[in-house]
């Protein structure tokens, strides 16, 4: 993940690449959308035209979050299709203004608005929500978007998406939310918890209710968003993953490795792995390697050393995406112990790298996890039955471990993500989709 400011817009036209001036919100000098040359073309060529398109979110890059990562791919997705890209987040640092950054090789144009950190969170900013109109309206009309893609709806995406309905500008929401993974940061007393997440539902449906199209990235979690909004209709589009960044490792295995990669945080239940990692069996020598950052880094290190396995067990913190591959290279099998998970971009990369899964069985991860065939689920929260799993791939024979391995590779083949680009330039351009199948179980029984 490169995260490179490279040249500061004025008026539209390149500013120097060295040392670009910092520009503030309040600033004049931003990017200036050229006139709609589009007008006068043929439906035919209209609907071939490349589309300049305003990703809002509350969170990108370099933050590293599964919604940061999907937008990030999304908006570096879209450029190397020929779409002009614009992306409006909180800067990730002091410094705000429109520049342009380069995201998974591809430039994008940076908009990126004044932040405060919230410190009960290790890393998160915010953009200001009484600005936030204000400047949504100002990056609307310099930039004249086809259509505006809004993330979230907790601050940008509520801001763009009033501004856009007023300027009748097309509007897709994706949700990528769940209240319940930022309570332990708001610190809302635990009896008012219930209450600020219907509150939070609430916003939610003001929100996406402006938009033309919501979605989702599985089947599971727009049924989640509509029971608790009361929309409907939404889209079930996976946030997808490019399987050919991707390695399998085919070569037989000289050590148990399981890897969990993501936020090291609360919801994520790493504790029920390291407690599981207690009770498999000493012969197996399992190494635990705990790759990414959060709040719980420190206390997770001390409950290691509790439970006598700190010897076992690597936490990696922050790594670059080269490294990430190289972990999933000699991984033996990826634990997802979450109960928070829409998607799981993590869990996709690790079956793209041929890795089998333990997954909870919770939200979405049924979804990519198929019991007994690429993996097995455990029941949530229960150290025992993680174990129980675990050895259930550590201990297969060479024949049943490489069913496990193709069966990952044959089910990550229906989240391409070109075919989730493709949907979602339909839906830029007003146009019906149908969703995506991406639960391998629903596509066999469609057959």
């Amino acid at each position: 993940m490169l995260f490179t400011p490279l040249t500061t817009r004025i008026g539209g036209e390149p500013g120097v690449s060295l040392s670009p001036s910092p520009l503030t919100e309040q600033d004049h000098h931003h990017v200036s959308a050229t006139p709609d040359a589009h007008a006068d073309l043929p439906e035919a060529a209209e609907s071939e035209r490349p589309l300049r398109v305003l990703i809002g979110a509350d969170t990108f890059a370099p933050d590293v979050n599964g919604a940061a990562r999907f937008a990030e791919r999304l908006a570096a997705g879209l450029v190397e299709r020929g779409h002009e890209v614009h992306v409006v987040a909180p800067s990730p640092s002091r410094r705000s203004g429109t520049w342009t950054e380069v995201h998974e090789g591809r430039e994008i144009i940076a908009h990126r608005l004044h932040s405060w950190r919230w410190y009960p969170h290790d890393w998160l900013r915010f953009a200001l929500p009484w600005r936030i109109r204000a400047n949504s309206a100002r990056i609307l009309d310099e930039v004249k978007p086809d259509v505006v893609h809004f993330q979230s709806h907790i601050v940008v995406g509520r801001g763009l998406s009033i501004e856009a309905q007023a300027r009748g500008i097309r509007i897709i929401g994706t949700n990528h939310f769940m209240p319940e993974n930022m309570l332990e940061f708001t610190m809302i007393p635990k009896g008012w918890q219930e209450w600020a997440v219907g509150l939070a539902w609430k916003a939610a449906r003001r929100t996406f209710g402006r938009a033309e199209a919501v979605t989702t990235p599985t089947r599971r979690a727009a049924e989640f968003l509509e029971k608790y909004t009361g929309l409907t209709g939404v889209h079930a589009i996976s946030c997808g993953v490019d399987a050919a960044r991707y390695s399998p490792n085919w070569e037989p295995r000289t050590e148990n490795r399981i890897v969990f990669v993501g936020r090291v945080t609360g919801e994520k239940q790493i504790d029920v792995l390291l407690r599981a990692a207690t009770l498999l069996p000493a012969e197996l020598d399992a190494k635990i390697e705990i790759v990414g950052g959060g709040d719980q880094k420190r206390n997770l290190e001390h409950l290691a050393a509790e439970l006598g396995i700190a010897d076992r067990v690597t936490f990696t913190g922050y790594v670059t995406d080269e490294q990430l591959r190289e972990i999933y290279h000699r991984a033996s099998v990826l634990a997802m112990p979450s109960i928070a998970e829409l998607q799981s971009i993590v869990t996709m990369e690790a079956m793209a790298s041929a890795l089998p899964v333990v997954a909870a069985n919770a939200m979405a991860l049924p979804h990519l996890v198929h019991d007994g065939e690429n993996g097995y689920l455990f029941e949530p929260g229960s150290p025992e039955d993680l174990a129980a799993k675990l050895r259930m791939v550590l201990e297969a024979d060479p024949q049943r471990y490489a069913e496990f391995k193709n069966e990952s590779l044959r089910l990550i083949a229906a989240h391409d993500i070109q075919r989730t680009l493709t949907t979602f330039e339909s839906l830029y351009r007003g146009e019906p989709v149908v969703d995506p199948i991406t639960d391998g179980a629903s596509a066999l029984r469609s057959e």
